[in-house]
Order: C-alpha cells, then sequence, then structure tokens
C-alpha cells in the first residue's frame, strides 16, 4: 500500500495524543504475500470493515488507488532492510467512501516462520478553517497595532489600535505615509527599516525606540515594532505589515535597573566623601536631569563626632547646617548654583523643614513657579535663578543611611522639557540611597583613619634623644589613605652607662587593630629594655607577649562566632596552622640594637625584620649579617643576636620593608638604593633622612614607611674613670676621696656630696655581699652614673631599716640620692648603677 507522497523515516518522538503517538491508530498485520493475517478494533473503527471479513483477504482491497506492484515492492525491500516507510494514502471504507490517512509500514519481522508487516493508519485531522468576519474581528480588536503599507509606504489598512497609539484617525492616515503624519516618533528611521525589508524579504522582529505621538504628546513612550514583507499571488511583494506594541513601562523598568546598576559602579569607587558627593551630581546630569546639587550636613563632613545635628540641648534648627558638597550641571560654570562647592547651604524646598532630612521622603514638585510667593519670601536668590535659567521641575531626595541623616540632593530640569514624573521619583530616590551608603561608608571610614592616625602619631615618640652617645633623625611616612594605617614604630631608649637602645617594628595589618598593638609592643619593649635585657631575651619575651595577645583575639573571636571552637584549638595546638595564618591573625616584626659608646660595640638581634644598614665614615655601607629570627607571634623558635664594633661617626639606619620594598617591589634593588642614598656625606642628619625618603617612596603607598638614623660618638677617656676596688673595708674612703675629686674636675661641684655618699653605699656594699673582681666607673655624659661591677649574680634588694637596725639603708639612700638606679647583668657577673641628672 503506497502513495504517490512519500514520507520520511527519521525518528520523531511525541507525547500521547501526538500525530505520531500509535497507541489508537488503526493496525493490521499483513503477510509478505499481501494477504491481512492480523486486524484491530481501531481498523475496524476507521475503516467499517469486521475482522471476520478482512482476515484472510488481500490487503490491496482497501486501497481506494490504482495498484502499483514496482512501488508496492519498493516499499517491502526498504522494510525487508529495516528502514520502514511512512506515507499519505486514500483508502477506501465500507460504505464506499474513501478515508485520507496517514500510513505507516514497519521493518519486517516473523511469525511462525513467515515474514510479516505490521500497518497502521491514522485518519488525517480536520483542517479548522476562520471566516473573513471572524479573522475581521480578531485584526480590528486586538491589543497589538497593526497596518498594511503599500509598496510607496503609504497606509492602505490598520487596526484600532494602532489608530489609538499614534491619536491620528483613521481617514487622516489612509493613503499617506508616516513622515507625513508622526514626525516625531523617529518616522525617517522606521520607513528606512520598512525599504530594507521590502529589499531583503527579511522581516525585522523587536525593534524598539523612543517617540511622541499626537495620542499623548507630553510624554515620551517606548514601542516595539516588527515588520515583514507581504506576497502577492506570483510570490513578489506587495507591501508591507508592521505590529507596535507600547512598551513604555516595561522600558522604564529597564531604564530603572540599568541606571540604577550603573549608579552602583559608577558611584562610591573612593572613600572620599566629597568625590564621593560629586560622583553623585556627574553620574546624573544629563542622562537624568539638567543641574544636580548635593548638599552634606556639616557634622558628615567633620572628622569628629558621631554624626549628629540635631543638638540634645534644645529644639531642632530651623535650617539644617549643610555645605555644598557636589554639584553639576549641562551649562558650563554650573551658573544655576547660588552657593559653590564648600559653601554654606541651607537649601530646603519651601515650605518644608529640616524635617524633611529625618522623613526620607522624597519631594517631587512638577511646576516650578518662581512667582510663587513661598520661594519668593524663602528663597528670593533660588527663585531668580530659576525664572532666569527655565528651571521647571524639582525632585529632592534626602540623603541617609542607617538611620543618620546625611544631607540633601536635588535634582531639576531645565533644557529637557519633559517634567519630573513619580517614576523618575523612584530612581532619584534609589540612586540617592545607594549613593548615600556610600557617602556613609566614606565618612566612617575617615573617621576611623582620622582616630587611628590620631592614636598612631600619639603612640609614636614625638622627641628622640641619642644623648652624647648617638645623633639620631627619624622620618615617618604615613601609608595612603586608602591602605589604612599600619602598624610601624621605631624609638630610642636610654639605657644605663650611657648606652641607647634603638628599636624598629611593624605590626602586620592595618587600622585601629594594627596602631593599637603597636603601641602595645612599643610599651612591652621600654618596660623590657629599662630591664637591662640583652636583645636576644628582649626578643624572645616579646614574642610571649605576642602570642598572649594571639590567644587573647582568639578567645574574642570565638566569643563573637567569628571562629569556631575546633579552629581555636587547631590555631592553639597546630605550629603550622599558627605559621600559616600569622597575617590574618596577629604578628609583627622587630629589630633590637644596644650601642655602648664606651666600647664602641653594638649588639643586635631581629624577628623576621629587614637588617639595618651601617654607613662607614668613609661612606662604605654594608649590611650585616644577622640571624633572621622568627616573626613575633610563632613561638617555639629561639632568636640569636650578634655584636659588631663601630667606628666613630658610623652612620646605622634601621627602616621598616615599606620603605625598599614598597617602591620597587624588590627588596635587594630597594636596600642597595637605600644604601647608596645614605651614603652621602651629609652633616644634617635630619635632612639626610627626609631626602632618603622623599627619593625611594616619592609618591603614597598602601604601608606605612619608617626610617630611624643614628650616628655614633664615643665617650673618650676623659668622661670615662675606672678604679678596682679591694675587698677591703679601709678602702672606701680612698675611692670616695677619687670620685670626688673627678667630679670637681668634670665641673660639677654641686654634685660632690651626693656622688661621695652613692659610691661610698654601693662600694661598701659590695666589699660586704658581693663576689670579686670588683670595680667602680664614673661616667660623664648626659647624666653622671656611678656604677659597680662584680661576679656575684645575686640581685640587690631595696628595704626599709627599722630604727633599731645598724644597716641595710645604704641602697635606700642610693635611691633617694639618684636621679634612677638599677642593676643590669653581664656574662661577668652583674653592674649596680645609679644616675644623677647635671644641673
Amino acid at each position: 500500500m503506497v502513495s504517490a507522497q512519500e514520507g520520511s523515516d527519521a525518528p520523531v518522538s511525541e507525547g500521547p495524543g501526538g500525530p505520531l503517538d500509535a497507541s489508537t491508530d488503526a493496525a493490521a498485520v499483513v503477510s509478505a504475500d499481501g494477504v491481512v493475517i492480523g486486524w484491530t478494533r481501531g481498523a475496524e473503527a476507521l475503516l467499517g470493515h469486521p475482522a471476520a471479513e478482512t482476515v484472510g483477504s488481500p490487503a490491496a482491497r482497501l486501497l481506494a488507488m490504482p495498484r502499483d506492484p514496482s512501488r508496492v515492492a519498493a516499499v517491502a525491500e526498504r522494510c525487508r532492510g529495516g528502514m520502514g516507510w511512512s506515507g499519505r494514502v486514500p483508502l477506501l471504507h465500507r460504505d464506499g467512501r474513501h478515508i485520507e490517512v496517514d500510513l505507516r509500514v514497519s521493518a519486517s519481522f516473523g511469525i511462525g516462520g513467515s515474514e510479516c508487516f505490521l500497518v497502521s493508519a491514522r485518519d488525517r485531522r480536520r483542517q479548522w478553517t476562520v471566516g473573513p468576519s471572524f479573522l475581521d474581528g480578531f485584526l480590528t480588536r486586538s491589543p497589538v497595532g497593526m497596518a498594511v503599507l503599500d509598496l510607496q509606504l503609504r497606509y492602505v489598512w490598520m487596526n484600532d489600535t494602532l489608530e489609538h497609539l499614534g491619536g491620528v484617525p483613521r481617514d487622516q492616515r489612509l493613503g499617506r505615509r508616516l513622515t507625513e503624519l508622526l514626525p516625531g516618533l523617529q518616522a525617517e528611521t522606521i520607513e528606512g527599516l520598512m525599504r530594507k525589508v521590502l529589499a531583503t524579504g527579511e522581516p525585522m522582529i523587536d525593534y524598539e525606540y523612543l517617540g511622541w505621538s499626537w495620542a499623548d504628546p507630553h510624554r515620551r513612550h517606548a514601542y516595539s515594532s516588527s515588520f515583514f514583507p507581504l506576497l502577492g499571488v506570483d510570490n513578489s511583494y506587495t507591501g508591507v505589515c508592521y505590529m507596535v506594541l507600547d512598551i513604555t513601562e516595561r522600558w522604564n523598568a529597564r531604564q530603572l535597573l540599568s541606571l540604577v546598576n550603573e549608579a552602583g559602579t559608577t558611584i562610591g569607587g573612593t572613600l572620599d566623601v566629597m568625590r564621593t558627593a560629586q560622583e553623585i551630581a556627574d553620574f546624573a546630569v544629563p542622562r537624568f536631569a539638567d543641574f544636580v546639587i548635593v548638599d552634606l550636613l556639616e557634622s558628615v563632613l567633620s572628622t569628629e563626632g558621631h554624626g549628629a545635628w540635631l543638638s540634645d540641648a534644645g529644639p531642632a534648627p530651623a535650617r539644617p547646617m549643610m555645605r555644598r558638597a557636589g554639584m553639576s550641571s549641562v551649562r558650563e560654570g554650573c551658573p544655576e548654583a547660588v552657593a559653590r562647592v564648600g559653601d554654606r547651604a541651607d537649601f530646603l524646598p519651601p515650605p518644608h523643614d529640616v524635617l524633611l532630612l529625618t522623613s526620607g521622603e522624597p519631594v517631587l514638585i512638577p511646576v516650578l513657579d518662581p512667582d510663587d510667593d513661598l520661594w519668593i519670601a524663602e528663597e528670593p536668590a533660588r527663585a531668580a535663578s530659576i525664572r532666569r535659567y527655565g528651571l521647571h521641575s524639582l525632585i529632592s531626595v534626602p540623603m541617609r543611611a542607617r538611620n543618620t541623616a546625611l544631607g540633601l540632593t536635588t535634582f531639576l530640569r531645565s533644557l529637557n522639557p519633559v517634567s519630573f514624573q513619580p517614576d523618575d521619583v523612584l530612581l532619584a530616590r534609589e540612586v540617592v540611597a545607594r549613593a548615600a551608603l556610600c557617602v556613609d561608608n566614606a565618612r566612617r571610614y575617615t573617621r576611623e583613619h582620622t582616630a587611628a592616625v590620631t592614636l598612631q602619631r600619639s603612640l609614636l615618640p614625638h622627641a628622640l634623644s641619642g644623648g652624647t652617645a648617638l645623633e639620631v633623625a627619624s622620618s615617618y611616612l604615613p601609608a595612603d589613605p586608602s591602605g589604612g594605617v599600619g602598624g610601624d614604630w621605631f624609638d630610642v631608649i636610654p639605657l644605663s652607662g650611657a648606652r641607647v637602645g634603638l628599636v624598629v617594628g611593624d605590626v602586620v595589618g592595618h587600622g585601629i587593630t594594627a596602631a593599637a598593638t603597636m603601641g602595645r609592643l612599643r610599651t612591652a619593649v621600654q618596660t623590657l629594655a629599662d630591664m637591662e635585657l640583652p636583645p636576644d631575651e628582649l626578643l624572645a619575651h616579646l614574642d610571649d607577649l605576642v602570642l598572649r595577645l594571639s590567644e587573647e583575639r582568639t578567645q574574642e573571636q570565638r566569643a563573637d562566632g567569628t571562629i569556631t571552637d575546633q579552629e581555636a584549638a587547631r590555631r592553639t595546638t597546630d605550629q603550622e596552622a599558627v605559621r600559616s595564618t600569622t597575617a590574618s591573625f596577629l604578628g609583627a616584626t622587630c629589630l633590637y640594637a644596644v650601642y655602648d659608646p664606651v666600647t664602641r660595640r653594638c649588639t643586635m638581634a631581629r624577628a623576621g625584620h629587614p637588617p639595618p644598614v651601617f654607613v662607614a665614615p668613609d661612606g662604605h655601607f654594608s649590611y650585616p649579617e644577622l640571624p633572621a629570627g622568627p616573626p613575633l607571634g610563632l613561638g617555639g623558635m629561639a632568636f640569636e643576636s650578634r655584636e659588631v664594633e663601630l667606628d666613630e661617626n658610623t652612620l646605622i639606619g634601621l627602616y621598616t620593608d615599606g620603605l625598599v620594598a614598597g617602591a620597587h617591589y624588590d627588596m635587594e634593588l630597594g636596600m642597595a638604593q637605600l644604601g647608596e642614598l645614605l651614603a652621602r656625606p651629609d652633616p644634617d642628619l635630619e635632612a639626610l633622612c627626609t631626602a632618603a625618603v622623599r627619593q625611594l617612596v616619592p609618591v603614597p603607598q598602601p604601608d606605612d614607611i619608617a626610617l630611624l638614623l643614628a650616628r655614633t660618638h664615643s665617650l673618650g677617656d676623659d668622661h670615662v674613670l675606672s678604679w678596682e676596688v679591694p675587698v677591703d673595708p679601709a678602702a672606701v674612703s680612698e675611692l670616695r676621696a677619687r670620685a670626688t675629686s673627678a667630679v670637681e674636675g668634670w665641673g660639677l661641684g654641686e654634685l660632690t656630696m651626693t656622688t661621695e655618699l652613692i659610691v661610698s653605699e654601693l662600694v661598701t656594699n659590695a666589699i660586704r655581699y658581693a663576689v670579686p673582681p670588683i670595680r667602680l666607673r664614673l661616667l660623664c655624659d648626659t647624666r653622671l652614673t656611678c656604677e659597680v661591677s662584680d661576679a656575684s649574680s645575686t640581685a640587690p634588694r631595696l628595704r626599709h631599716a627599722r630604727s633599731t637596725d645598724e644597716g641595710g639603708r645604704g641602697l635606700f639612700l642610693v635611691a633617694q640620692l639618684a636621679h634612677r638606679w638599677g642593676a643590669r647583668y653581664t656574662a661577668e657577673g652583674k653592674i649596680i648603677w645609679a644616675e644623677q641628672e647635671i644641673p
């Protein structure tokens, strides 16, 4: 069974009830010789032949077409190859009528050793037709505007919807072109698109555009149009049809979303309040308004306080205290402005007062009237500007963020003839809300940065003195505000015996936390240095302190829920984990050096800090090979110190890594350049220090920079006297006489009596309790120092003797007479010292 129209054998999948769903088809099984051997109820329902009459008869008698044996043989051969066949075939109903069916023949298969084919048929579905009246009603009342134009693009037919959209009656449109009727609707562009459709035959789908129409001449609408050519009976083009839909609401929503997203990426690129305010004005002009002003409250621009602008002592002021922070206009120079950027600006649109800033609700004035009595009475200068420059519509939006009033942003139109609408208020509100967050972030950052800088500067030394042992100078350069305040510090610490301690350090991180940690470490170094600890021991104690601070921070974060208990335990037990999280947790680097002007020896130790630079008197610079030592805060690792002897007038440079790595990102190159700069002969140490920092770091860097310079001097024999002390109480009087004679020789007669008492008590105690050898030394520096050394490591103890005791008042008297006193330990024993201020 075949037809003149061949079908496709490509597999097609379709759901139940689809064209290829065979579940309800008429089906029959036909043998290889064309005899029906199987007949279904569906076949009986389709053709009316019962199974008793059909089974066993030839299938060819069911065809309503002439027989074609060659075609039947070709189909059978195709099915034997496993391909199957489908096509359209007319069949004969039992009542004699013809039925057009879709016939399918399966691939051959066997039944009882005989070759068979499954044949299924389905009645072709009825083709529905639409009457002319039904179609005319559909086209005329469709919500989509439709029109037909001839080859000269003249209107031939249009529906009611298009007539209402354009506002031009049908009888005035027919026979005329679009450019003759609606010149404000991009008519020339639309006609150009229709000519292109006629020339190429390709339809144009969903072309969107803006324009005015006579139906609503005061508001611009958005439209979406599609164009396609019309074909005649000879397949030639007879005209063009277009459909148009008003999509103004969708267009406005899309534009609103686009502008809001663009505002989010354009505004707030910096943490500067004034620059952010100017970005708001620049963004809105001219895409939204012709003139924009941004006025911020004085408290927002101030770096003090918390932004409160209403006084608690009385009622709110009648006019807010604001300043012009930004403005922009389509006219060069913003001639519409009454106040310039930085000036006082207390503008509020009449009749509103300061409650406008707290309410947060925008103000829309679609039509500005410069002759309004309120404007003339309250804002005469602005009323004159409105009249002069044609400002005709206004939106004022209070700027609020995190329940804080920040200021007022005002949008005005003059050259744009369209007044602001309620939809524009939504856009203005959203843009200002996002900008307000940026302004508030900048305000908070500025306050925090100012507080951090103030804290940092208060913690750094304001005056450095190295006595006669060292000439010192320093330079400190804060980080760029965008990077935040760092934790770099330096210090010069006077020690006993005319010695001087030099320290430089760098706390990991930025902000107030880093500055506060820096202050704690600087205080700790001063305390530990005052205990006369050698550099390596001092760093070990400092490392313990940083570990304790880290544990405190861990406990705080665990209490706040920042980290879990398991993470806290892992940080405190797993050394590698602590190392890996040091940069985000707590850590610091430090270098500590002690210079002795008597021996000209400098003892140094460092904890992960860059080594110092030494510049010899001949200009040769070098970096000593110091054991690196781990950064502070890792724990469990030892520090080592090294001692070097320096020539007089040797320059020592201590610095933080920002000085040598920030400008070049190459540590070795930066250190070489630092050495070359410090090797220049310059007697003014301050000028040399400042010039070195300026040349190495010409622009602001994201990290703090510190440089501490010290030029060494020696304490000659004429300022240092030393005597051996026999273990004999009778020797005290002689040593006392030598000491007083030396003090008088230095011209310090006022200190003769106190020196005599101090020498007497210290030497007597050493003879009584200490282990020889014992030695007495006097040093005349910025202070007069008396030192008694011995081989004992027993610490001296200050106590108050009872009235009946014969002794025990020695160190008490020394403490009363001296400016300060103490003890330090050496490799040979200890030294008890006492200092007196020189008048």
